[in-house]
């Protein structure tokens, strides 16, 4: 069976990676996370399951990552089993996904940048 994906969005910061999964209108919403990958799904606003399955890059810190859903979006923040090094993608594979881009809305150079990015956590975690 062919699943659906969610179109996702990710950037990559000192300390976390961030993901966007794109779904308006989600229902059902699970997002199961381990330190070597993330497997998610719901149900969009027409009822069509959706599924994406990320197989990381580089080994995380699932204890330490959280989620946050706004009618659009659902952000997961997975914290970087090795800080302070960048990730030139999210998956451990060299393939991309089509439904995988990066968000350069977010995306920015790291130098002095670890206020703010603890301000956008936190930001995240209050909305």
């Amino acid at each position: 069976l062919e699943k659906t994906h969610a179109q996702t969005l990710w950037y990559d910061r000192p300390k976390y990676v961030f993901i966007k999964f794109c779904v308006e209108d989600s229902t059902d919403v699970k997002v199961l996370l381990d330190d070597h990958r993330i497997v998610f799904s719901c149900k969009n606003g027409d009822g069509v399951e959706l599924y994406n399955e990320i197989e990381f890059y580089a080994k995380v810190n699932s204890k330490d990552s959280q989620d946050k859903r706004t009618g659009r979006t659902i952000t997961c923040f997975v914290r970087k089993w090795k800080e302070k090094v960048a990730w030139p993608r999210l998956t451990k594979e060299d393939i991309k996904p089509v439904w995988l881009s990066v968000d350069f809305d977010n995306w920015r150079d790291w130098e002095g940048d670890e206020e703010a990015e603890l301000a956008h956590v936190e930001h995240y975690a209050e909305v």
